[in-house]
């Protein structure tokens, strides 16, 4: 392995950590989000950040030499979480519809979304980046899995804007429901692989 290789799969290894950290913060910081606000969204966006970690780990285990193996069970992992995770959202969602369930006002959530988004589509730009130049197919298509992730937080951001500015109740529930296409749409291509 050449010292460039050697810096850019550091870089990669780099890239990935901040994502696991950033999710990890999040994590914590959506669900207790979640519950003062009941919203479904940001739940939703908080459940997807676990998924976020497990991705990322994937990804350090693939750039530190694990084995494919163990890359395949993890990745069936992630799949069969983001299954739970669409059966889970699409009936937290419908209900929250159907019952007119109201989100209370989440300053925090908001303020969150919009940094997460930043920071994401930042990373995101830098994976592929790094992959393109380190020629990792893994690292590319985990960063293409941040630009969603930042898509994601852009799109709970609208919901929650329109639920706290122009009374849109039903734009967080519809917010959440995003998530569960997203996360439906990652589970049919984890497991086509």
């Amino acid at each position: 392995m050449t010292d460039v290789e050697l810096r850019l799969r550091r870089a990669g290894i780099g890239l990935e950590a901040t994502t696991l950290a950033w999710n990890v913060v999040g994590v914590v910081l959506l669900a207790v989000l979640a519950v003062r606000s009941s919203s479904v969204a940001l739940l939703g966006f908080g459940l997807d950040s676990l998924i976020e970690i497990g991705a990322s780990t994937v990804v350090i285990w693939e750039l530190t030499g694990s084995s494919e193996r163990r890359q395949r069970v993890a990745l069936r992992l992630i799949g069969w979480a983001f299954v739970l995770l669409a059966a889970y959202l699409l009936v937290q969602a419908i209900v929250a519809l159907l019952a007119g369930h109201r989100a209370a006002s989440t300053p925090g959530g908001i303020g969150w979304t919009a940094l997460t988004a930043l920071v994401m589509f930042a990373l995101a730009w830098g994976k592929h980046r790094v992959g393109t130049r380190l020629d990792n197919p893994v690292l590319v298509t985990e960063g293409r899995v941040t630009l969603i992730d930042g898509i994601l937080a852009t799109a709970v951001l609208v919901g929650l804007l329109l639920d706290d500015t122009l009374g849109w109740w039903w734009a967080d529930p519809v917010a959440g429901l995003v998530i569960v296409f997203y996360a439906a749409r990652e589970a049919v291509h984890i497991f086509r692989e």
